[in-house]
């Protein structure tokens, strides 16, 4: 008995040591600073997407006390999608033991990996930036998982082939793109897919802000691709299945990345939009638990960053998917090093660690939401898997028409070890070893 009493007296000295350490000050939050859109021409995309976001952050807070029990602050600084405001965002919030960012723009992306690089500071970019920071081994501060452009658009060719039958020689694909950093990153992809199966391609660019298309569509009329894909953002996608509509272009074989798949983008048809399809990395709707927990502690608490009728489309869930993923890799930090209140080096710890299986997406009220994610040192944009959505106007709603799948990796990686070394070369970068 005198000796149970020593080891559970010891025991407890133990646990007093060390709850310092799990303990975090009374002060202590975690900030995720929002590089937010809610004006300017991309507002009306970017409000359901931070909505998301900031309501899941919410939901943390009021349910679980944040994150390990340390609350999080997720404060947004407006960038109406500008570049130079978006930097300037960064820089006037870094300083405020900001966690990691993300900037929802492939132009404020570009401009941010050299400075993330030097304050050591987190950029997440899901789905989206430059493709090839994916290769953690030069890239050790951004993250692009769970998939990349270039995993997008393989995906996609990936369809359009089993859609003819196996073989895409002598077809004819147009790519109808935003005239910008954005819509130019799947090019170089879909060239080398060309070349591979055989198809031609043709370069359709749309200038910002993508509302005047006519001479784009004469030229679909009059060559007749077999299919279109979209890589568009905001108001060019709108615009874009109303004019494939007016030329009665077939919707099932109109196919958007992951960022032209979304409500804005083909309610403004109605009828004309049936059978629209996208890429997309996680599942569709709010019929999962996590939805439940949003109404009750979230919206119904009058906490909700818009009017909660956001819930359940394409840009809401990916918002809340994003914060989801960083929340999750927040507390991969905390297990790794130990403490509750964790450095944006530390986080960048846990992005890297982090797993999320199918067990822990049930737990999370998301069960096959999407594919596992495991990212690693060496790659930052896994798992690369997409699957097809397709819109039906008559019930006002996306359908997942495929499972998720992988990118033609043959084609992919290569690629991302090119441009990837030839980035380090430019900028004097001695890869890592992992």
């Amino acid at each position: 008995m005198k000796l149970a009493t020593q080891r559970v007296t010891l025991s407890a000295a133990i646990l007093a040591l060390l709850a310092p350490l799990f303990a975090a000050p009374a002060s202590a939050e975690l900030f995720f600073p929002a590089l937010s859109y809610r004006t300017g021409p991309y507002g009306p995309n970017g409000i359901p997407f931070f909505d998301g976001y900031a309501d899941y952050f919410t939901l943390l807070n009021e349910r679980d006390g944040g994150i390990g029990g340390v609350r999080v602050r997720a404060t947004e600084c407006e960038t109406a999608y500008n570049t130079e405001r978006g930097v300037e965002c960064y820089e006037s919030t870094k300083g405020q033991g900001a966690l990691f960012y993300q900037p929802m723009s492939t132009g404020i992306t570009y401009q941010l990996i050299p400075k993330v690089a030097v304050d050591k500071i987190p950029l997440f970019t899901m789905g989206y930036g430059r493709t090839s920071a994916a290769n953690g081994r030069v890239f050790p501060w951004v993250f692009n998982f769970p998939g990349t452009y270039w995993d997008a658009a393989s995906i996609i060719v990936k369809h359009i082939k089993d859609e003819e039958g196996g073989s895409l020689r002598n077809k004819k694909i147009a790519l109808l793109y935003h005239n910008s950093a954005y819509g130019k990153e799947p090019i170089r992809t879909l060239q080398t897919l060309a070349e591979k199966h055989g198809y031609e391609l043709m370069l359709l660019p749309v200038d910002h802000p993508g509302q005047e298309q006519k001479s784009q569509w004469l030229q679909i009329r009059r060559e007749r691709p077999d299919y279109v894909v979209m890589w568009g953002w905001g108001v060019m996608n709108q615009v874009a299945i109303k004019e494939a509509s007016n030329i009665r272009f077939r919707m099932d074989r109109f196919i958007g990345a992951w960022w032209s798949g979304s409500e804005n983008d083909v309610l403004p048809s109605g009828a004309g939009a049936h059978g629209y399809k996208a890429v997309t990395f996680h599942g569709v709707g709010r019929n999962f638990p996590l939805y439940d927990d949003l109404k009750k502690y979230v919206v119904a608490r009058g906490k909700a960053a818009g009017d909660g009728s956001h819930l359940g489309t394409v840009l809401y869930n990916r918002g809340v998917y994003a914060a989801l993923l960083a929340s999750e890799a927040a507390a991969a930090a905390q297990r790794i090093h130990g403490t509750r209140n964790i450095s944006s080096e530390q986080m960048r710890d846990g992005m890297e660690a982090l797993k999320l299986t199918r067990a822990r997406m049930a737990e999370l009220g998301i069960p096959d939401f999407g594919p596992e994610i495991a990212v690693s040192c060496a790659n930052h944009g896994a798992p690369g898997l997409g699957a097809i959505q397709q819109w039906n106007a008559r019930t006002k709603s996306w359908k997942l028409i495929t499972g998720f799948r992988g990118a033609d990796r043959a084609v992919v990686d290569p690629l991302i070890e090119e441009d990837s070394a030839a980035y380090a070369a430019e900028n004097s970068i001695t890869p890592r070893d992992c």
